[in-house]
């Protein structure tokens, strides 16, 4: 193999660890939002702020996920599901890692910075929150998942401050919304890797078992998801307002999310649970082009 392919490899190599280490489809899912967020808000579409906003939110995400998986390395060697990412499985060193994740969080908040110091502040708080709150909380108790959904919440919010500077009654409700739906999705997840999850000695199931009680809970919070995913069709929350159609559209995606949560409520297995996690990202993709369409439509 010459140099120049040995270079290319390695090169290739290092972007796939990058990816595995910020958790890139997760950081894009959430930019995602972050933009959803913002066109929701704007009245004029700057697509220089898009782009801060993309930058300044996959570098947030990413080093959340960085900070977390420093702190967790010794428990993703324990799990199937994690034991070979970067940090456990040695291609990336604990000082590097935490070189990474420090540069990505000064870039990141000094990007949100530029667009308005109340973005910067909520990027800052989310880090703050997922690293030192959630992620020790996780082996303690299953309100972690409490904590995690604060943070969780904040990109959708985020690209609306990101336009206005302000937080209120409209990037209030968009981080309800998103801060509902966490329960729901990561519970799903919780129970089909309850036993990796338990090998690390985490706590995700409200009950703590895979049962009826559980996935009641599940259903309540779906519910809930979707109520306040109808609220703007009432106009009460400001300028973020939902068309009857708009209101039509969500209420069916909702219908489905409930369903796969009853189906889970009846089947109890692995499957339904994976399948129930499946639709819950279907659901809030789904909303956010909803919500995006309905408004220049």
């Amino acid at each position: 193999m010459t140099q120049q392919a040995v270079s290319s490899l390695n090169v290739a190599t290092r972007f796939q660890d990058f990816k595995a280490v910020t958790k890139m489809g997760l950081s894009l899912s959430v930019v995602f939002s972050s933009i959803a967020g913002y066109l929701l808000a704007a009245e004029e579409v700057r697509f220089s702020v898009l782009g801060l906003l993309a930058v300044g939110g996959y570098c947030m995400v990413g080093a959340s996920n960085v900070f977390n998986q420093i702190i967790e390395r010794d428990l993703d060697a324990l799990m199937i599901r994690t034991q070979n990412r970067p940090i456990p499985s040695g291609r990336i060193s604990v000082t590097n890692a935490f070189i990474l994740g420090l540069g990505l969080t000064i870039l990141g908040l000094s990007v949100l910075y530029v667009i308005n110091p109340r973005t910067a502040m909520f990027a800052a708080v989310s880090i703050f929150l997922y690293t030192s709150v959630y992620t020790p909380l996780k082996q303690k108790t299953p309100l972690s998942v409490f904590a995690g959904a604060i943070p969780g919440a904040i990109p959708f919010m985020l690209g609306w401050v990101a336009f206005t500077g302000k937080f209120d009654i409209e990037p209030g409700t968009l981080f309800l919304i998103q801060f509902f739906w966490q329960f729901p999705h990561f519970w799903a997840i919780a129970w089909f890797l309850d036993s990796d999850y338990k090998k690390a000695g985490f706590l995700m199931l409200p009950t703590g078992a895979k049962d009826k009680g559980t996935v009641l809970q599940v259903i309540i919070y779906i519910a809930w998801t979707v109520l306040i995913s109808l609220v703007p069709a009432f106009g009460v929350t400001g300028n973020l307002q939902l068309s009857l159609l708009g209101a039509v559209l969500i209420a069916v995606i909702g219908l489905g999310f409930l369903f796969y949560g009853f189906k889970l409520f009846q089947q109890q297995t692995d499957q339904s649970a994976r399948k129930l996690m499946f639709v819950s990202i279907l659901y809030i993709t789904s909303l956010q082009f909803i919500y995006v369409l309905d408004k220049f439509i």
